[in-house]
């Protein structure tokens, strides 16, 4: 079996396809396609990214500005990924 590590385009765009992240989601929208999510929706994504994924996202972080696309999104949530990795001493 092999584990995951981060998420790629299609987690996020299955993410964000629930109707409490994002209600009106294009089917065809594109990777670099600005979004904007609510407050609540931001933190139902985060819960999700925690419990499917194992990645903890403060909604705090002056980094989710990042959260204004689907690469956006993938980028940052990989990179926190993987500071939650370097940080569990090998």
């Amino acid at each position: 079996m092999t584990t995951q590590i981060g998420v790629t385009t299609e987690d996020v765009r299955r993410l964000l396809s629930d109707r409490r992240i994002f209600p009106d989601l294009p089917g065809d929208l594109a990777d670099d396609t600005a979004l904007a999510l609510d407050s609540m929706g931001l933190v139902w994504f985060l819960h999700q990214l925690w419990t499917q994924f194992g990645i903890k996202v403060d909604p705090a972080d002056e980094e989710l500005a990042e959260f204004d696309s689907v690469a956006g999104i993938v980028t940052y949530v990989n990179r926190t990924a993987q500071r939650q990795l370097g940080g569990m001493g090998g």
